[in-house]
Order: C-alpha cells, then sequence, then structure tokens
C-alpha cells in the first residue's frame, strides 16, 4: 500500500508494530507528504528522558532526513545516507536498543554512532 488511513490510536499502533518489525523505534524513520511539502521526522518523537545522556538511536532521525532528500529529489545523496547507514549496523557498530538484539555487537554512543555514519558515507562516495 502506498497509503494507509487510520484513526490516529490505531494508526499510532500500526506504526509501532510496523517499528518494531524492522529493529525498533529508534530506526523507524516518518514523513508527512502533501502537495509541494514534507514534513520528515522520525516516528518516536524526541525521548526527552535521554536529553543530554548521548545514547540514543539517531537512525530514524537521519533516515527521515533521507526521506527528505528523497523527496526533493536528491536521490543519489538520499542513496548514499541509506548505504552508509546499512553499512554502519551490518557492521554491528550500533547503539544499545540494537546492540542487546544483536550477537557480537559493539554499544556506541549517539555521537559515535554518527560518526561511523559519516565515516561510511565518506567511505562510499
Amino acid at each position: 500500500y502506498d497509503v494507509l488511513a487510520l484513526p490516529n490510536l490505531n494508526g499510532d499502533y500500526l506504526s509501532d508494530a510496523c517499528g518494531a518489525q524492522i529493529g525498533g523505534l529508534g530506526i523507524a524513520p516518518g514523513a508527512n507528504i502533501g502537495d509541494g511539502r514534507v514534513l520528515a521526522e522520525p516516528v518516536h518523537g524526541s525521548a526527552p528522558k535521554y536529553a543530554g545522556q548521548d545514547k540514543v538511536n539517531p537512525t530514524a532521525m537521519v533516515l527521515s532526513g533521507r526521506i527528505m532528500l528523497e523527496f526533493m529529489g536528491w536521490d543519489d545523496a538520499a542513496d548514499l545516507i541509506r548505504d552508509a547507514v546499512e553499512q554502519t549496523i551490518v557492521s554491528k557498530k550500533v547503539t544499545y536498543d540494537i546492540e542487546r538484539q544483536i550477537e557480537g555487537g559493539e554499544k556506541l554512543a549517539t555521537s559515535e554512532y554518527a560518526d561511523e555514519v559519516v565515516a561510511n558515507i565518506e567511505d562510499l562516495a
């Protein structure tokens, strides 16, 4: 489906269930797309209880930015970000929420994970 129209609560349940299928809400990007406009944001919200702890997973925010780049027609940049995030996760250098789900994972702080994604962008570019 391209579009699922659901009441707010049911839509929230469905988006959370879909996020769980890909590894958790820390990975789930989101976007509200209209005529000539896009609002790209993670589906999980801001998680204020983790502010300043350098431990949350920034993947959903990064991939939401990717959706924005695709909307703008910057497909090469969007693909580069997708590939860099994928390479980072495949290398098992991940934040705490993913590290606890995979064998042999290396737990990184948010900033360290972001540095790995940037390094992979530079390697792939």
